[in-house]
């Protein structure tokens, strides 16, 4: 990969302005990786609390508005693989680059992340736009909640490119160290949106639609926000030279190789909440809104080991690539243990609080009584969790991205579905062997998750490879 002459005196002058967070993070581990989470899971949590608050204002329109917007739900978790899975890659790649002390391969890969961005904002917001309906009723959105599904579905589309684009941004600022502003931007957003929320719903009376459209604003601003502070008061030590923008195979390979198999497990994520919402209508929509509850109250309760999965992607990716096996080792089993307590305290205390819990959502008995025991349930294998998500983000730091799609894969598709659909079609059981499935094939995934990270630990202590790339060239006139 090469760049043109007149960007090297540019290029030597930002590495020059611009230093890294690497030393910082080698000195003290632990405090890097805090520094790293903390703002994670405070942005996470304000945007949970807005997806926790727009679940409560839906569910004031009744029982058809959360199953209508939880068929929407798959659709919204597959865009939402695409960006984080090739974000993931994006961040680990620019962390690998900087851990190896070249500048320009990591601003060159945020410069492909862009790309990539545009590329996907174009191609779902038309496929969602032209054929929203169909999809809807292929992934078993029923005559009684169509309309509805399509008046949010149809929405969301229109502000799509603004959330993608924003998410590739986040990416390459968590890549660099820097998950402050990204947050902080990210919260400010989730504000905006829990403000407009009931002034679209109920105020100008537009319904489930009327929240789509509080996110489409909201992200817009967001959006706008990174625009101005990345590319015209560049605020980050990635430096943004798209005019002179050079594709590279190299780049897109070190992206895509963590990337898409990020994005396939995530995909598999949403494919596997289409089978469990198939599943669940086979009882009612009640039994779909309770999942999608439940499902709202794990976002809370995973924040803060998301966000120790967040700080190890870049912890571990930077000291993979300065060749620091021994600090990468130290922070990997540091960050494990303080999800792990993390985790025993929040099980506790979903246990003994799920009724609670359920009731600011709904006051429908069935929807509560079936939300509660998937809680109770699922509550139980939350230390497994603990364990299993970071794992599958470390293997990223590493470089490795087939880890995720196996252990997503084996969880979903080839466990928890498969005695779901046993369970329920052949056995005849009830609702809770749906969660019982769910509770297998989460300690299945940290067993394989365990292994893989030993072998890689095992692997890398012996064979320390560091970041593998090309140099790239600063040759004039190319």
């Amino acid at each position: 990969m090469a760049i043109h002459c007149s960007s090297l005196k540019n290029t030597m002058a930002s590495i020059e302005q611009k230093s890294s967070r690497l030393n910082e993070f080698l000195e003290n581990p632990e405090k890097g990786l805090w520094k790293l989470s903390v703002p994670v899971m405070a942005g996470m949590g304000i945007q949970t609390l807005y997806t926790i608050v727009d679940m409560i204002f839906i569910g004031r329109l009744g029982g058809k508005s959360i199953a209508a917007v939880a068929f929407n739900m798959p659709l919204f978790f597959f865009v939402l693989g695409l960006t984080m899975g090739l974000g993931s890659g994006v961040t680990a790649s620019i962390a690998r680059f900087i851990g190896a002390n070249d500048k320009v391969n990591a601003d060159n890969s945020a410069e492909h992340a862009v790309i990539m961005g545009l590329i996907i904002s174009i191609s779902l917001t038309t496929i969602g736009l032209v054929w929203g309906p169909d999809i809807l009723r292929g992934i078993g959105a029923t005559d009684d909640v169509i309309n509805i599904s399509w008046s949010y579905l149809r929405v969301i589309c229109i502000g799509l490119p603004f959330m993608v684009f924003s998410a590739f941004f986040r990416s390459i600022l968590v890549g660099e160290g820097d998950t402050k502003f990204p947050m902080t931007v990210a919260a400010l957003g989730t504000v905006l949106n829990i403000i407009l929320d009931p002034i679209f719903i109920f105020t100008l009376k537009l319904g489930v639609a009327g929240a789509a459209w509080a996110t489409a604003i909201s992200q817009f601003i967001v959006f706008i926000i990174f625009i101005y502070m990345l590319f015209i008061k560049e605020h980050s030590y990635i430096t943004f030279r798209m005019k002179d923008f050079s594709p590279s195979k190299y780049i897109v390979r070190d992206i895509v190789k963590v990337g898409l198999p990020a994005s396939m497990s995530m995909v598999i994520m949403s494919f596997g909440q289409l089978v469990f919402n198939r599943i669940l209508i086979h009882f009612s929509t009640d039994a779909v809104a309770a999942y999608q509850i439940g499902g709202r109250i794990d976002m809370v309760i995973f924040l803060p080991i998301m966000s120790i999965s967040y700080g190890l992607t870049t912890l571990v990716g930077m000291f993979f690539g300065a060749k620091r096996m021994g600090k990468a080792k130290h922070i990997i089993y540091y960050g494990l243990s303080r999800s792990f307590m993390i985790a025993i305290i929040m099980s506790s205390l979903v246990y003994l609080n799920a009724p609670i819990l359920v009731s600011i959502f709904t006051d429908i008995q069935y929807i509560q009584d079936t939300a509660i025991t998937y809680l109770r349930l699922l509550s139980l294998v939350y230390p497994f969790v603990a364990i299993a998500m970071p794992a599958g983000r470390i293997l990223q730091g590493f470089g490795l991205g087939l880890p995720t799609l196996v252990i997503t894969l084996i969880r979903v598709l080839l466990v928890a579905s498969p005695l779901s659909l046993y369970f329920i079609f052949i056995q005849n059981r009830p609702v809770e062997w749906v969660w019982y499935s769910m509770m297998v094939s989460t300690v299945v995934a940290f067993v394989v998750a365990v292994g893989w990270v030993l072998w890689a630990l095992k692997k890398y202590t012996f064979q320390p490879l560091g970041v593998q790339h090309e140099k790239t060239q600063l040759e004039p006139n190319q």
